[in-house]
């Protein structure tokens, strides 16, 4: 299995900051923000990554990063999305780099506590499909949100005003190698992007969704409330380090 992190946009929200890097190389407390989701796939034993950018910025993500092999990683590739097309235009530009393979997607604003390895081993022996991965949340309004019926997803509705649960979908998706003509084949929503909660809903349709329930505290770090919301999770409660030993590397 390859991980895909998605760290384009403009990062308009975190303006003045994002005029002069990236918003996913920004710090969050003591590491730049793109280091956690690299931890976070690494710790699931997954070691090639490609990086999905975008903007004037993009370059500065080789000077961190460079080939990645000092992080532990195997192979590190980067693509530049022109514009912003939405999440799943932006994964599009994967598909050469999947070559086939099931892929594991994080977003690049995403950090977690803990780690994925059960839901990525799970979909590691799902034999097709997708499986997003979900947490509770105080406030599920602002995000993607299922509706459940006997203990299964009807349905993702999203950023609805009267949430049907207080699961939140987190910006963790893996999916198959089928992902790249759902996205094709979508239309643009109201926005003018191409929606990751409308390809979750063709899997769903299918009846090829399944999910995990994240242990551990979830945050994305794309606003100055949440940056700094995160900065002290990570301070006061860790987060994903990567270990010594990790786990054997998920392939195929």
């Amino acid at each position: 299995m390859k991980g895909v992190i998605l760290a384009g946009g403009l990062g308009t929200r975190l303006r003045p900051l994002t005029l002069v890097t990236n918003k996913h190389l920004l710090p969050v407390y003591d590491k730049p923000m793109i280091y956690y989701p690299i931890e976070c796939l690494l710790n699931a034993g997954i070691d090639e990554i490609l990086i999905v950018t975008g903007g004037e910025h993009a370059g500065d993500f080789l000077k961190l990063l460079k080939n990645g092999k000092h992080l532990g990683l195997r192979e590190l590739s980067y693509t530049y999305q022109e514009g912003e097309g939405g999440i799943a235009d932006a994964l599009l530009l994967a598909e050469d780099f999947a070559d086939g393979d099931k892929i594991c997607v994080v977003l690049g604003d995403n950090i977690i506590e803990k780690h994925i390895r059960g839901p990525v081993g799970e979909f590691f022996t799902q034999r097709h499909g997708a499986r997003i991965v979900l947490k509770e949340v105080d406030d599920p309004q602002r995000f993607g949100v299922p509706r459940f019926e006997d203990g299964k997803v009807a349905e993702i509705i999203e950023k609805p005003q009267d949430p049907p649960s207080n699961y939140a979908v987190t910006g963790i998706y893996m999916f198959d190698s089928g992902v790249f003509d759902i996205a094709r084949e979508l239309e643009p929503s109201d926005r003018g992007e191409l929606e990751i909660t409308d390809v979750n809903n063709v899997y769903l349709n299918r009846g090829d969704l399944t999910y995990s329930v994240l242990d551990g505290w979830w945050t994305d770090a794309g606003t100055f409330e949440s940056l700094h919301r995160a900065a002290g999770m990570v301070r006061d409660g860790g987060a994903n380090k990567v270990e010594p030993e990790p786990a054997a590397v998920l392939h195929g």
